[in-house]
């Protein structure tokens, strides 16, 4: 019993990442090739299935939204398209709200998910791993003693829910780990660690123009 227990579970901690990886993949492209219509599929455009044709359209599309919305002609339309969908009162809650959200997080020169670092929670003394999203807005920085920052505490093993919280900087210790290393680590509950970064060097008293008087 217990010889098979120990090679189940090797087993088991071998297919598992690769069984979830694949299941996400094909729940992907279940998605996107849901969103192109009929008229345009392969059965209707050439007669017959071509595997993969839908995925395929649909980052073609995106790629050539992209591009286009990228000059003048195309960000002049988009504004128009954005004004016009900000004038319908469901609509323009949903938009707005999804599009903030997505500006901050996949904006190339945005600072969410920029920075990992440590931050006391649920209370003084117990340290967990969060995320930096920005500082407080002007409204709430006002009503605030000090300087704060925005923070994103996510929860493990599931990071996409989580806190948010406004604390004070100066109770904020940044990490060197990148923010993909932050998440493994997270997503692992502490069981994969991050690699050991480089110590810096050693420095004596006397050098680097350090005084070597106590």
């Amino acid at each position: 019993m217990r010889f098979f227990k120990r090679y189940f579970i090797t087993g088991l901690l071998i297919w598992l990442p690769l069984v979830i990886t694949v299941w996400v993949l094909l729940m992907l492209a279940r998605t996107l090739d849901s969103l192109v219509p009929s008229f345009l599929s392969p059965e209707a455009l050439f007669g017959v299935a071509i595997p993969g044709f839908e995925l395929v359209l649909v980052l073609l599309i995106i790629l050539a939204t992209g591009l286009f919305c990228a000059n003048f002609i195309g960000r002049a339309i988009l504004s128009r398209w954005e004004s016009l969908l900000g004038r319908i009162p469901l609509v323009r809650s949903i938009y707005n709200s999804v599009k903030q959200v997505s500006d901050t997080v996949f904006a190339p020169n945005g600072q969410a998910f920029r920075q990992a670092i440590l931050v006391q929670y649920p209370r003084q003394g117990a340290w967990t791993i969060g995320f930096l999203t920005g500082t407080p807005c002007d409204e709430i920085a006002g009503l605030l003693a000090g300087d704060h920052v925005s923070v994103y505490v996510p929860t493990t093993p599931n990071p996409t829910s989580g806190f948010f919280l406004m604390v004070p900087r100066a109770d904020v210790r940044v990490l060197d780990m990148s923010v993909d290393t932050a998440l493994k680590y997270i997503v692992s509950m502490g069981v994969v660690a991050p690699p050991a970064l480089t110590p810096p060097p050693t420095v004596r008293p006397g050098e680097a123009g350090l005084d070597s008087n106590p």
